[in-house]
């Protein structure tokens, strides 16, 4: 198995180019959170054409919902929440800059085209693993939707976050492509 790739985010063309379905990557730099409750009230945001609290362009957008932190620590545990559950309102935030997405589990047709469009990459965490996760977080700050308590977007500055690309930038999609060398006929 080859090294992983590391990364820095937020992400630019040229590395979401360099990246191919199947890739392991360590991404170090800034990412944001965010799920399903965050995701709408931008999703609304942008339909009505008003700014956004947070800078979405060239992003990456952690699906989690984090535990409280224990002392002297940034963040609680924070493995990836399931995708799908973005599927609604994703297509529109790539269109708009978003650049990467971090969760868990397949995405619907409509959100892999608007990866192809548009120049985005998805990747997938080990569900199951946030405890370890959460030791990659160095840095967590809310900074929209504090009253959305877990689901808050927040700023996480990370080192050498594990993820796997699943779907990349020219339609490839590991849970396609990863199957068939598995499959007894």
């Amino acid at each position: 198995m080859s090294e992983p790739i590391r990364i820095t985010a937020p992400l630019d063309p040229a590395t979401i180019k360099k990246l191919h379905t199947g890739d392991s990557v360590l991404i170090s730099g800034t990412m944001l959170t965010g799920r399903d409750a965050a995701h709408k009230r931008l999703f609304d945001l942008l339909q009505e054409g008003k700014p956004l609290p947070v800078e979405i362009k060239d992003q990456v957008i952690y699906y989690v919902g984090p535990t409280p932190a224990r002392p002297g620590t940034p963040i609680g545990s924070a493995g990836p929440t399931t995708s799908y559950r973005m599927d609604a309102y994703a297509p529109l935030l790539i269109e708009h800059g978003l650049r990467g997405m971090i969760g868990k589990g397949q995405r619907n047709k409509d959100v892999r085209d608007a990866i192809v469009k548009f120049g985005a990459i998805y990747f997938a965490a080990v569900g199951g693993a946030g405890a370890l996760l959460a030791k990659r977080i160095k840095a967590a700050q809310v900074i929209a939707y504090e009253e959305l308590g877990a689901e808050a977007i927040r700023r996480l500055t990370v080192e050498d976050f594990p993820a796997i690309v699943i779907n990349d930038t020219y339609g490839g999609d590991l849970y396609d492509s990863g199957v068939p060398p598995y499959r007894r006929d």
